[in-house]
């Protein structure tokens, strides 16, 4: 009998195109998959992959079972789903991703209700970042995920996944109070050319999409200080040491000594329900999903 999780092991190395890459998704270790691909060999009795350089590739056999590992892995869901369909009730475990403000600004009142409207349904919650919800959500290890793009720098998505939008998240510009720019009703970006900013973490998507958006508005931003936390930027700003750009979602409560300012061009995060395509029919995805975006209701007033 072909082990499941095996499967799922070389289906990962053939898709992210290395032991280490697929590793790396699993969140185990490089040895622990060529064990599992030790062990996948001897029970099919044929080679999986071959070395190739210092990588390795997969073997003929090795993509012709990795092909038929999708469809295995994919009726496993799709057999989840219509259990639960059948049912017709969202009940079991449903385990979800989301980035840090979202868990914050949009998950105490979305499980709330689903704690109420649905007790059979045990729904956890990990608090990630988009590209790892991604990739946990492909190879198994959650049913959904809270993740963004900006209106100017869209998020590529991998193939399977069907996803839905909840709400656009409009951003301000978080100044200190005295600020030239304090109480003023809007401003334009370039007015900002020559100050401080309080950044996402280097390296990040937020962080990319600022550098990306300043950039193009001919400003090559002095950085400062990095910091994830909308609450640690927030008393940076208040402490005079930057501005920054502050969505609304999770910002509050708001520090004294801080204004915020809204910016005349909008600019918004695009927040989105992503989950397997075969999950479509599951009532607990629905139903989560529907929570989600009531939650976010009060962001779009």
């Amino acid at each position: 009998m072909l082990s499941l999780e095996r499967l799922r092991i070389l289906h990962a190395i053939d898709t992210y195109g290395s032991v280490s890459a697929a590793a790396d998704v699993l969140s185990v270790t490089t040895s622990a998959v060529s064990q599992q691909m030790a062990k996948l060999e001897r029970e099919t009795g044929q080679s999986l992959l071959a070395k190739n350089g210092r990588g390795v590739r997969l073997t003929d056999a090795g993509r012709l079972l990795s092909g038929h590992a999708e469809r295995i892995l994919s009726l496993v869901e799709l057999a989840h789903s219509d259990l639960e369909a059948h049912r017709g009730a969202a009940v079991g475990e449903l385990r979800a991703g989301a980035f840090p403000t979202a868990v914050r600004g949009l998950f105490p009142a979305a499980l709330t209700e689903l704690r109420r409207a649905h007790p059979q349904l045990r729904t956890v919650v990990h608090e990630l970042e988009p590209q790892d919800q991604l990739a946990r959500l492909v190879r198994g290890d959650i049913d959904l995920a809270v993740v963004l793009d900006w209106y100017n720098k869209p998020l590529s998505l991998p193939g399977g996944l069907a996803k839905a939008p909840l709400f656009d998240d409009i951003a301000d510009v978080a100044v200190p109070v005295g600020h030239r720019l304090d109480g003023r009703p809007q401003i334009e970006l370039d007015e900002l050319a020559d100050e401080e900013w309080i950044a996402w973490p280097d390296g990040g998507f937020c962080h990319e999409w600022l550098l990306f958006t300043l950039r193009g508005k001919g400003i090559e931003p002095l950085i400062s200080h990095h910091a994830e936390e909308h609450a640690t930027v927030l008393a940076l700003v208040a402490a005079g040491l930057g501005v920054a750009v502050m969505p609304r979602l999770g910002r509050d409560p708001m520090p004294e000594g801080v204004r915020i300012v809204p910016v005349h061009s909008t600019m918004c995060r695009h927040v989105y329900a992503v989950w397997r395509a075969d999950g479509d029919r599951r009532p607990a995805i629905r139903v989560a999903v529907d929570a989600l975006r009531r939650s976010a209701d009060r962001y779009t007033r």
